[in-house]
């Protein structure tokens, strides 16, 4: 396998095979917490397919580009000055986004949005100078108005890009093939607003006509949502669940009506999929990798920005993925069992020297002792791990940049013994607050087991202090302020220590549901059938529409509390319900992974959970 990848790193970056050009940027990631529990959108999208891509050996380095931030007068050829003014404001930002008003800071998610309008214009620069496609891992706004935000669309990249190369003196013909889950509602509305003669203003004509000149586009779209008319665009709404083949005929029949273009923009939605909970349509991950080379292959070598939209289950990273392999004209699938976080956080770990982690053979007690000084013990995580150590590993694995885009500054490791184990703390400010925030606390300890030695996590908990209780959104059991939004992060972390270590496996007991529910892309029960019953009950507790703040997110708080109140019973086929009781069982991530047994399935079809306001269900 390492053979294959060197051997496509070396065709990526020699030449001499397909190429792609990425925009991405690490401001990518909106620095939002609560984003994937309230709406289901990770955050981490472009890394996950950026990190992939790499390991993979598909992309280049030196060809992934960072854009600029792009101006307040780039977005005023587009978005009025009272919007532009109103997205200054958490709540509006908070609002358009689908987040707690809390969890905005306004200057990083500012940052975010307009390094995302500069990479579609930095693409678009691109494409025109290499007439070829390119891929930015963050666009397709497609709901922002020259007015307003909607759809977790704040601003029109589209529009703004389209707005800039026109005030450059670019008079090319604009294509936009939209294939989000959703109408292109607001880059209708922006690209008209900025003098666009749109083809076919005519609903009823549709035709493949040459579109008028100067200042010319052409709106295709295929969605799954019926919002209305749109004049001007060639829109077609298909039925709810439509399947890969439907679908793709109808495309064909779209590409069929597209002008010529000079410049195109293909939106190509990660909500396409079936699972997705707010596309309505019904393909597989087969069927959108087809979309994004059928597509690729009608534009040929029209120069082409391809933008990843909306998304919102947990494989939209792999429609990504897809798209990104589409362009290189890749059939292979993408591995079920791929893992772009635990891939980069692996690379990362094998790229730190144990020195400067912690492993050294000369420490500053022993340079004190040299020089005659009284001898100071400074202690070690787990007899290995030095503070500035730890601090070094965190800083490589980009966490404390996560942490700092939250609005906190001046962070550091200190450590301690605990009772049992050791204690390791993260500290930071907040503003011009000089308060010390303690923002992570880890305890761990190093077992002896049947299993072998293990790394047993006494305690750990993420905390995001300036946040706040707002909005009906109490704490969770056993909390004391809300997340950083983290968890899969810190997941991973813990195994490569243990794997650094030479343990066997990453062992805990939670507490709490919230608490194996933020571990479970990690870790899992050592009992298969524990593990059965807790997929059943996410499952059972997602689809719940108590608990759905959204019909992509889901309340983690309030199912959470639910269990704790005693208001989830459990159904066994031939049994009588009974409330069911959170147990504080083992879950474990062995190193390397051990794969579960059937077990798992069977319980998991087995049983049922229902919630009951009173009582009995």
């Amino acid at each position: 396998m390492a053979t294959v990848r060197t051997l496509r790193r070396w065709r990526a970056n020699t030449g001499f095979g397909p190429q792609l050009h990425v925009v991405f940027d690490p401001n990518y990631r909106l620095p939002l917490t609560t984003l994937l529990a309230r709406t289901g959108f990770d955050p981490r999208r472009a890394e996950l397919v950026l990190w992939w891509l790499l390991a993979q050996g598909w992309l280049a380095e030196a060809h992934v580009h960072r854009p600029l931030t792009c101006t307040y007068a780039q977005l005023g050829r587009v978005h009025t000055a009272a919007w532009l003014e109103a997205l200054g404001q958490a709540e509006t930002l908070a609002t358009v986004l689908g987040a707690d008003a809390w969890d905005i800071d306004v200057d990083a998610i500012l940052e975010s949005l307009r390094t995302a309008v500069g990479g579609t214009l930095l693409a678009a620069r691109l494409a025109q100078q290499q007439r070829r496609a390119v891929l930015n891992l963050f666009g397709g706004l497609h709901h922002a108005f020259p007015d307003r935000g909607a759809g977790m669309c704040p601003v029109n990249d589209i529009a703004v890009t389209v707005a800039q190369l026109r005030h450059e003196g670019w008079r090319g013909r604009v294509g936009v093939i939209d294939l989000d889950a959703h109408p292109p509602d607001g880059t209708r509305a922006s690209l008209l607003a900025i003098g666009e003669t749109l083809a076919g203003t005519d609903p009823v004509d549709v035709s493949p006509r040459r579109p008028p000149e100067p200042h010319s586009a052409w709106i295709g779209s295929l969605s799954g949502s019926n919002w209305g008319l749109l004049p001007g665009v060639d829109e077609t709404v298909l039925p709810e669940g439509c399947t890969d083949q439907p679908y793709l005929q109808a495309l064909q029949a779209l590409l069929s009506r597209m002008p010529a273009s000079d410049l195109v923009f293909v939106v190509a939605g990660g909500d396409v999929l079936a699972d997705d909970p707010l596309g309505k349509l019904g393909l597989t991950e087969h069927g959108a990798r087809q979309r994004d080379k059928r597509v690729a292959d009608h534009l040929g070598r029209t120069p082409s920005v391809w933008l990843p939209a909306g998304g919102y289950s947990r494989q939209a990273w792999r429609v990504l993925g897809g798209t990104a392999l589409a362009l290189l004209g890749i059939d292979a699938p993408l591995p079920a069992d791929a893992d772009p976080l635990a891939d980069h956080f692996r690379w990362v770990s094998k790229s730190l020297r144990p020195e400067e982690l912690g492993d050294l053979s000369l420490d500053y007690s022993d340079v004190e002792a040299d020089l005659g000084g009284r001898p100071v013990k400074r202690p070690r995580l787990l007899g290995f791990y030095t503070a500035q150590g730890l601090e070094f590993g965190l800083y490589r694995l980009d966490l404390l940049r996560q942490i700092e885009r939250l609005g906190y500054h001046d962070l550091h490791v200190t450590l301690s013994q605990a009772d049992p184990g050791d204690r390791c703390l993260v500290t930071g400010r907040f503003g011009s607050d000089p308060t010390d925030h303690q923002l992570v606390e880890l305890v761990l300890e190093r077992q002896r087991t049947s299993l072998g030695d293990v790394l047993f996590v006494h305690w750990l908990e993420l905390r995001h202090p300036r946040g706040a209780w707002a909005q009906g959104r109490p704490p969770l059991p056993g909390q004391s302020a809300p997340g950083l939004g983290l968890a899969r992060e810190a997941g991973e972390l813990l195994v490569r220590m243990a794997e650094r270590l030479g343990l066997v496996a990453v062992v805990m007991r939670p507490a709490w549901f919230h608490v194996a529910y933020a571990a479970r892309y990690r870790l899992r029960f050592r009992d298969d059938a524990m593990q059965g019953r807790f997929e059943a009950l996410v499952r059972d507790l997602q689809a719940c529409p108590e608990f759905q703040c959204s019909p992509g997110g889901f309340q983690l708080g309030a199912a959470s509390r639910a269990i704790a109140e005693g208001r989830v019973w459990i159904h066994r086929a031939g049994e009588a319900p009974e409330v069911f009781r959170w147990q504080t069982e083992e879950m474990w991530a062995a190193v390397p992974p051990v794969p579960a047994d059937a077990t798992v399935h069977e319980e998991r079809e087995l049983v049922q959970f229902r919630v009951a306001t009173t009582g009995s269900p």
